[in-house]
């Protein structure tokens, strides 16, 4: 990404204290000086030591390789996170919204992104990574993408490289959707890949009807030298931003995709994306092999404040909402695997 280190490491001080009840956080004035010999000077001092500290998470991000340790960690603010670690590859997950943050493969290339004006303190969900949109997609009854994404998920277990998240009902998501259900989320860091698996089950006796969908921040070098493939050629898609509130249905006329504009786009029975980033010289296939049928392109084009111009959202959803009867379950696969170009 196209990001000093010092502008993310900025970014990342307006972070405050987790817990399981997450409050609005205010953050504090804060300078930090460009020259060693400032950082130097104060390195004693609290102030630099988070700044030191966040520079080097910062330029982590850009592609040094992982570090081998794997684990509950926490951040500089109290929000926790689990690191997964398999031979040079590395991924990181938040158990608040249950979040993959980051997938760095062997060559230590990030392929998940997480916007510069992202929270991570707890205060809102955090914006990147493969966000969970469930049971609600969009707008609808209940808020806005649902709930999944701003609640504490717990760890069923973990390993070095495999993660399992769950989240149960709780007092919070009864209050907007009184439903019998489970979510279990599991994480495998592969050799070559990066696992991803929703299991849905319903609890209870009667059904219950839900959409499901990952909101997945990719990486990208710059819009410029990108192109998405896959099978959009001929498929009709809910242009969002086109044909006023409703959207619009068109026909994609392309076999790649670009992006030189806003997008917001629902292209239904597509599932075989592959981001083709020539900045990085890698490709990454977004394996959807089951329970996700469908496929989100979003980007807020123009949007300096969520850096638009290094990352895409290619997002694997269940766009039509699922009817699971009590005492059934349901399954959403999803794969990263990246290649050379």
């Amino acid at each position: 990404m196209k990001l000093s280190f010092t502008l993310i490491a900025s970014t990342l001080v307006s972070s405050a204290a987790f817990n399981s009840a997450p409050t609005a956080f205010t953050p504090s004035a804060r300078v930090l000086s460009r020259s060693s010999k400032s950082l130097v000077s104060l390195e004693g001092s609290r102030r630099s030591q988070k700044y030191i500290t966040r520079s080097k998470w910062a330029e982590a991000r850009m592609g040094e390789s992982a570090a081998s340790e794997s684990g509950l960690m926490t951040n500089d603010d109290g929000l926790k996170y689990v690191k997964l670690v398999k031979g040079d590859s590395s991924a990181e997950v938040y158990l608040f919204g249950g979040v993959v943050t980051s997938y760095k493969d062997a060559e230590g290339t990030e392929f998940i992104a997480v916007r510069p004006d992202a929270k991570m303190d707890g205060s809102k969900p955090i914006s990147g990574g493969l966000s969970h949109c469930w049971p609600q997609f969009g707008p609808g009854e209940i808020q806005q993408h649902g709930f999944a994404r701003n609640v504490d998920w717990t760890v069923k277990s973990m390993s070095d490289s495999e993660l399992v998240l769950e989240m149960a009902p709780s007092d919070y998501t009864k209050a907007m959707w009184d439903k019998e259900f489970l979510c279990t989320f599991s994480v495998n860091l592969e050799d070559d890949k990066l696992a991803t698996k929703m299991l849905v089950d319903n609890k209870g006796e009667e059904s219950f009807d839900f959409q499901a969908a990952l909101h997945s921040y990719f990486t990208v070098s710059s819009l410029d030298k990108l192109e998405i493939t896959g099978s959009f050629e001929g498929k009709e898609f809910l242009n969002k931003m086109a044909g006023g509130d409703d959207g619009e249905m068109q026909t994609e006329d392309r076999s790649a995709i670009t992006i030189s504009e806003e997008y917001d786009r629902v292209y239904t029975g597509v599932n075989d994306p592959v981001l083709k980033d020539a900045g990085t010289g890698k490709t990454l296939s977004v394996l959807n092999t089951a329970g996700y049928e469908d496929t989100v392109l979003w980007n807020p084009y123009g949007s300096e404040a969520m850096g638009y111009n290094n990352f895409v959202c290619v997002e694997s959803a269940k766009f039509t909402p699922v009817t699971l009867e009590g005492g059934q379950s349901w399954t959403g696969d999803m794969a990263l695997k990246p290649e050379k170009l």
